[in-house]
C-alpha cells in the first residue's frame, strides 16, 4: 500500500474548511486506501508568538476532533509530532542539505514575517526552517504521497528537493514524495471576505465555522454570509464569490453539485436557510462524537500513545540509515 503523510498544526480550532478540505477525505478514502499516517504536528506551532497551555489544549482538542469525525486507530496512525523525536532528529540533518536561499524564497516565510515585523515583534529563526522540519515529517516515514492544499505545495517541492540532494550526496535513504490534491476536497472560503481562504487562526471569526460551534452559532453565521450583487442565484467563482460559496458548501455537505444547485434557489434567503441545514446535519455527529470523547481523556491519551509508538518504530529505523549516511557515528 502507498504511505501518505499528513498533518494538522494546532494554532486555532478547527474549521468546517478543515473538515471538508482535508480531514473528510481522509476519514472517507485515505484510512481506509493507505498506510495512512495523521499527525498533530505541534512543533509548527511554536513558529509564532503563542500561549504554551493554549497550544497544549489546541493540541488535544485537533486529536479528538479528528477521532470523532471517523479516523480508526485500528486503519490509521494518529499521533503528536512532538511525541515522536525522531521528527527533529532528522530535520536537523536537513537544515545540513538545506540552503538559506531557498528557505527565504518560501512564500510562506516571507508573507508571516511581514505580518510580525507589521506587529513589532521579531521573525523567529523557526519560522525561517520549519518547511525543514515538515520535510523531516514526511521523509522519516518514507512518505509516498501528501495531500495537500495549493498554499502547501511549495514546501512539499523542497521536500522532493532535499531528498534528492540528500539521496545523490549521501546514498538512498529518502522516499522522494508527491504533493496530491484530492479532486473530492471542499475549497471553502472565509463566509465575510469569500476571497480569503476559511482559516482557524483569522482574528476576526465571524466568516468561520467552527467545528465545535453550537447549531445556533452554525446558522448565524451562515445566515449572516456575504453575498453578492443582483438577486439570481448563480455558481460564478470569479463573478458572485459569495455566493458561490455558499452552493459550494451546501455540495459538499448533501453530495450535490454545486452548479445544479444554483438552479433550485431563487433567493439569497433559502440558499442560506437549507446551507445552514445541511452544514449542522452534517457536523453533529462529529459535535456529538467529540463530546463523548472528551469525557474519556483516557481513551484519547491512549490512542495518542500507541500511536506514537507505532510512528516511532516505522520512522527509527530509516533516521537511524540517514545518520549513518551523512558521516555520524552510531551510538554505542
Amino acid at each position: 500500500m502507498k504511505r501518505i503523510f499528513s498533518g494538522i498544526k494546532p494554532t486555532g480550532h478547527l474549521t468546517l474548511g478543515n473538515y471538508l478540505g482535508a480531514v473528510r477525505r481522509w476519514v472517507e478514502v485515505d484510512q481506509y486506501v493507505s498506510d495512512s499516517l495523521f499527525s498533530v504536528v505541534d512543533l509548527h506551532a511554536l513558529t509564532v508568538d503563542h500561549d504554551p497551555a493554549r497550544v497544549r489544549r489546541l493540541s488535544r482538542q485537533a486529536a479528538t476532533l479528528m477521532l470523532a469525525a471517523g479516523l480508526d486507530p485500528k486503519l490509521c496512525t494518529l499521533f503528536v509530532q512532538s511525541h515522536v523525536d525522531e521528527h527533529a532528529r532528522l530535520s536537523y540533518l536537513l537544515e545540513c542539505t538545506a540552503t538559506d536561499g531557498e528557505l527565504r524564497r518560501m512564500i510562506q516565510y516571507k508573507e508571516k514575517g511581514a505580518r510580525a515585523v507589521a506587529a513589532g515583534q521579531g521573525v523567529r529563526l523557526s519560522l525561517l526552517t520549519y518547511p525543514v522540519l515538515m520535510a523531516a515529517d514526511i521523509l522519516a516515514y518514507g512518505t509516498d504521497e501528501v495531500p495537500v492544499g495549493e498554499d502547501q505545495t511549495q514546501h512539499v517541492e523542497l521536500t522532493r528537493d532535499l531528498a534528492v540532494r540528500f539521496n545523490q550526496r549521501y546514498g538512498h535513504v529518502f522516499t522522494v514524495p508527491k504533493a496530491t490534491h484530492p479532486e473530492v476536497a471542499a475549497r471553502v472560503m472565509d463566509l465575510q471576505d469569500p476571497g480569503s481562504k476559511m482559516g482557524k487562526s483569522h482574528e476576526n471569526g465571524a466568516g468561520i465555522v467552527y467545528l465545535l460551534d453550537d447549531e445556533e452559532t452554525v446558522r448565524r453565521k451562515i445566515m449572516r454570509a456575504v453575498t453578492d450583487s443582483g438577486r439570481d442565484v448563480a455558481y460564478d467563482r470569479e463573478g458572485r464569490p459569495g455566493v458561490a460559496n455558499l452552493l459550494d458548501l451546501l455540495a459538499a455537505s448533501t453530495g450535490g453539485n454545486p452548479e445544479a444547485l444554483a438552479g433550485v434557489y431563487e433567493s439569497y434567503g433559502s440558499l442560506k436557510r437549507e446551507t445552514a441545514d445541511a452544514v449542522v446535519e452534517m457536523l453533529r455527529p462529529v459535535r456529538e462524537r467529540h463530546a463523548e470523547l472528551a469525557a474519556d481523556p483516557g481513551y484519547v491519551d491512549q490512542v495518542l500513545r500507541e500511536g506514537a509508538e507505532r510512528a516511532r518504530g516505522m520512522a527509527r529505523p530509516l533516521v537511524d540509515r540517514a545518520y549513518r549516511a551523512i558521516g555520524l557515528m552510531p551510538a554505542g
